[in-house]
């Protein structure tokens, strides 16, 4: 009878739970953050028949919108934390390429995901670095959403929070200003969001990554050294 053989794999666990906590709360928190951004900047009129203060839709878009913000904010700021306490993956010092290979990494990924001049190359057990890189663009993208947003809601709120933030109204020229490029940076979150989920689904179907279930478990596979020699 033939002994069964040992897979030329070992699991390798990636995501903690409080990185995958932090990622779907996040991604359900800019979700709403999108459809009510968009409709608060073109309000819609849902019953025609009805006056205004008899309809209370919109009153619980708004909501919706900040407490939407609030909630990403310190899911933010708590991202921030495990970024010094979690493990490798996790950690700050695993988002910036410091070395040759690190770089040679990130031309690899524009090559096979961007230009697609190879159908398959290495797979990264956790961010490769064009991909770290892009979360730090996005990271400070969300503290000039996070900014300008709490700077517009200042104006009407009483709480300490948004006060913190009203120094950006007269920096950018007034209101006016501040909402437009709130708006205008809201849709680099759409475009990032549209690639990041095509590119999941990419790297599940074409390469067999196992990112989507991954976020799910924590856990990813690389190829055991030790029965591959």
């Amino acid at each position: 009878m033939a002994t069964a053989q040992p897979l030329p794999y070992r699991r390798v666990y990636v995501w903690e739970f409080p990185v995958r906590l932090f990622h779907w709360v996040n991604a359900t928190g800019i979700f709403l953050l999108i459809i009510t951004g968009f409709l608060i900047g073109n309000p819609q009129v849902l019953f025609r028949s009805n006056e205004a203060y008899q309809q209370y839709w919109f009153g619980w878009v708004r909501f919706t919108h900040f407490a939407s913000a609030y909630i990403v904010f310190f899911n933010f700021l708590f991202r921030v934390y495990w970024g010094f306490v979690g493990n490798q993956f996790a950690r700050w010092s695993s988002f910036f390429p410091v070395n040759k290979e690190q770089f040679l990494d990130m031309w690899e990924t524009v090559r096979i995901d961007i230009l697609q001049l190879k159908l398959k190359g290495k797979i990264s057990i956790g961010h490769n670095y064009l991909a770290s890189l892009t979360y730090i663009g996005l990271f400070i993208l969300f503290l000039f959403e996070v900014f300008s947003g709490f700077a517009l809601y200042s104006s009407m709120s009483g709480s300490f929070i948004p006060k913190l933030f009203t120094w950006m109204v007269p920096l950018m020229g007034g209101d006016a200003n501040v909402r437009i490029w709130h708006h205008m940076v809201m849709w680099a979150f759409v475009l990032f969001t549209i690639i990041h989920v095509y590119l999941t689904f990419y790297h599940d179907y074409v390469e067999g990554r196992g990112d989507m279930s991954s976020m799910l478990g924590g856990w990813k596979f690389e190829k055991d050294k030790d029965l591959n020699r």
